[in-house]
């Protein structure tokens, strides 16, 4: 059976649908493609997946620019017409798509083509894409209960955020080693999302020697941040130098969790299934639109992470070495980070999708 997968803009709108791929591939007669923007990091995983990727035009429309707004729009129906003719030609028997501005034309095309769409929400709240989307979808699957307020009610369902089978099998001591770092060390991450964050690293930079001197530091700091921090890290002592393991980006996201006791991050969608996966801890500082500062509250709400506004980010440093201070605060916010996995969800929107392409 040919399925179709659609999604991006974002990692955290790309790995679900990388997660729920390799469930289906573990079926026999299973073939996979990628629908994606031409280049978004949509395009990378999947070709580094082995899927085979068409490519559709799309681009954001949440936008405080008229300019933008009108681009997407136009992108959006350009998008949409390619996006058919490659359904019409691949004939897919069902779509799985998780949101993101990279889905909406190919969740239009599956409905003017006639196939059957289950679309995922992986944030707490619906964006644009996903409200355009889910009166053509046959199902629509969410991350948390909380999002069944704003999908019909008669063809949701709670599934869990996806996650890749490297977040089961990571090790404490295979992440720190591939990081170049000491698992017998307090180990702090610091990640800004696919697309990176400035603001959080200027803060991390300003204060790196007081917090390598309690912990040692994986960051994941974004591919237009990490000049200006290799300078950063070339003025370190070498002792500390050594404990700061500075990356651009990264594919191995599950071991650096694993090698972590506490993380810093932004409240991507991602957030919602990889740190529970993980049972990591965190301090959560969302990104200026609504659907992050949903999916922050919800990880604060049920007791697994510390929120820090924007306005608050200057106390960061403090907060992270309160939290390596405090052994029991950080073991009782990782059991509840635990509590909130669902670590059959891919499988469960794997058998979904199959029983849409019946």
């Amino acid at each position: 059976m040919r399925y179709g997968l659609a999604g991006g803009g974002t990692g955290g709108h790309t790995y679900p649908a990388v997660a729920v791929a390799e469930r289906l591939r573990e079926r026999p007669d299973a073939e996979l493609i990628y629908y994606g923007t031409p280049d978004g990091p949509e395009r990378t995983v999947a070709e580094a997946e082995g899927f085979a990727f068409r490519p559709v035009r799309a681009s954001p429309i949440r936008s405080r620019s008229p300019v933008r707004i009108a681009r997407g729009l136009l992108n959006l129906t350009r998008g949409a017409r390619e996006a058919r003719c490659y359904l019409a030609r691949d004939a897919p028997g069902a779509v799985f798509a998780t949101g993101g501005y990279a889905a909406a034309p190919v969740g239009r095309a599956a409905k003017r083509e006639g196939i059957p769409l289950l679309l995922f929400l992986p944030d707490v709240r619906p964006g644009w894409a996903i409200r355009s989307m889910h009166g053509q979808a046959q199902a629509v699957a969410c991350s948390v209960p909380d999002s069944l307020s704003y999908l019909p009610a008669d063809r949701s369902v709670v599934t869990g955020y996806p996650t890749r089978r490297q977040f089961r099998t990571a090790s404490r001591e295979a992440g720190a080693r591939s990081f170049g770092l000491d698992p017998g060390r307090m180990t702090l991450l610091v990640t800004g999302g696919s697309l990176g964050a400035h603001h959080i690293n200027l803060v991390i930079a300003r204060s790196l020697r007081t917090l390598l001197e309690q912990a040692q530091i994986i960051h994941i700091a974004g591919r237009t941040e990490e000049t200006w921090l290799v300078r950063e890290r070339e003025r370190l002592p070498g002792w500390l130098r050594d404990r700061y393991a500075l990356r651009a980006y990264t594919e191995e996201m599950a071991l650096a969790m694993a090698a972590a006791d506490l993380a810093v991050t932004r409240a991507g969608a991602s957030t919602l299934g990889e740190l529970p996966a993980a049972g990591l801890p965190a301090i959560v500082i969302p990104g200026e639109f609504s659907d992050q500062h949903e999916n922050a509250s919800y990880l604060e709400r049920h007791g697994a992470a510390l929120t820090l506004s924007g306005d608050d980010v200057e106390h960061l440093p403090a907060e992270i070495l309160r939290l390596i201070d405090n052994d029991a605060a950080r073991e009782r916010m990782a059991l509840a980070m635990r509590e909130l996995d669902r670590p059959d969800a891919a499988e469960q929107l794997a058998q979904m999708l199959e029983g849409l392409a019946a």
